[in-house]
């Protein structure tokens, strides 16, 4: 007995996923569907979330342990009033610095995320944190340096050092760096130096004093002389992550694929890694280390817009500073007049938040 012929025909072919719509099947998540799916709705939703943080600003520089009516904030801002001196030496910079940050620390998680194809991944995978714990540990410890300003360039200084070592490692041998090779390294390195930053802790009492409430993640007396010589950093990290969306978008197809599609793998590589340093960098320097902002902003964006990263990274910008400020306003809501610092209040924030997404996406990934 022979076996029928098979008409080519009639097999079904395998195609390969080219529209953004096919990113979610090619890489294996089984999450729902985005709750934007056309362009207007993706447009008005990221009207709403604009006028939400601009809410949130001016609630922010309201708030605090003097209170000020919100009527009084805008009359501030547009003429001038008795609290002029509160609102503009005050609330104003620790607002801008909020949106800073919080647009800073969103847009790096996002851009990792989509590097290391790991919806886990935040920006402290490539060492950041790290990084810059340890060099403010050294500076405190033996140069002695106390002020926030040298505080702040030490924090750069050491995100920028160590997340070019974990590169370098991660590229390491044959085929060059891949998201795999590039977590382990920032792990494994994360770990060394978080273990020389315990010792330093425990051995020197003026490092215990200072790493103390710089690991909490705080927004305290961080001005415009905090802010200002960072902001260029961030600026050009901006930049960079928004010319790599489009070639992100291909390389969450696979890197086969996406060099069949003409991106070139290994310079959106470099030029994400170098967005994510100098974000992730300036903003940990600026404020410490906060959690969850990176890691849960790209994850609602995504829900709401899908898998293309050029809506994701919008959406980004905007709710990322939102959350920052919400968990700032209630930090200073909640022990009034003194307050929790906002790294502690993200986290309470946003692990329910977390499990919650997780548990409507069924991203078989996580």
């Amino acid at each position: 007995m022979t076996a029928a012929p098979i008409d080519p025909r009639a097999a079904p072919s395998i195609a390969e996923p080219t529209q953004l719509s096919d990113l979610t099947s090619a890489s294996g998540s089984t999450e729902r569907g985005p709750v934007a799916s056309s362009g207007a709705t993706r447009t008005l939703g990221l009207l709403v979330a604009m006028v939400v943080l601009a809410v949130l600003v001016l609630v922010s520089i309201a708030v605090g342990s003097r209170g000020i009516a919100p009527l009084t904030v805008l009359h501030t801002l547009l003429g001038g009033t008795e609290e002029s001196h509160v609102v503009w030496h005050l609330r104003v910079p620790r607002t801008v610095v909020g949106v800073c940050v919080g647009l800073a620390l969103g847009v790096a998680g996002a851009l990792i995320q989509a590097l290391t194809r790991n919806p886990l991944a935040d920006p402290g995978i490539l060492g950041v944190t790290s990084g810059a714990s340890f060099f403010i540990a050294i500076g405190v410890a033996a140069l002695g340096v106390t002020s926030t300003s040298g505080q702040v360039w030490l924090a750069f200084a050491g995100a920028l050092v160590v997340t070019v070592a974990v590169y370098v490692v991660g590229s390491a041998g044959r085929g060059g760096a891949d998201p795999v090779r590039l977590t382990l390294a920032g792990v494994a390195l994360g770990a060394v130096l978080s273990g020389i930053v315990t010792a330093l802790i425990l051995l020197d009492p003026m490092t215990f004093n200072t790493m103390r409430s710089w690991n909490a993640g705080t927004l305290v007396e961080r001005g415009w002389d905090v802010l200002l010589p960072v902001l260029p950093f961030l600026l050009v990290g901006v930049v960079l992550a928004m010319v790599a969306s489009g070639s992100l978008n291909a390389i969450a197809l696979g890197d086969d694929l996406a060099r069949s599609l003409g991106t070139n793998v290994v310079l959106t590589r470099v030029v994400v890694v170098t967005a994510v340093t100098l974000l992730a960098g300036g903003a940990t320097a600026i404020a410490g280390p906060i959690a969850f902002v990176g890691l849960m902003v790209p994850h609602v964006a995504r829900w709401i817009v899908g898998p293309d990263q050029r809506w994701i990274l919008a959406y980004t910008i905007v709710l990322a500073p939102a959350l920052l400020l919400v968990s700032d306003i209630v930090g200073r809501v909640v022990d009034w007049p003194g307050e929790v610092p906002v790294g502690i209040v993200t986290a309470f924030v946003g692990a329910p938040v977390l499990i919650v997404l997780v548990r409507r996406q069924r991203a078989s990934g996580l």
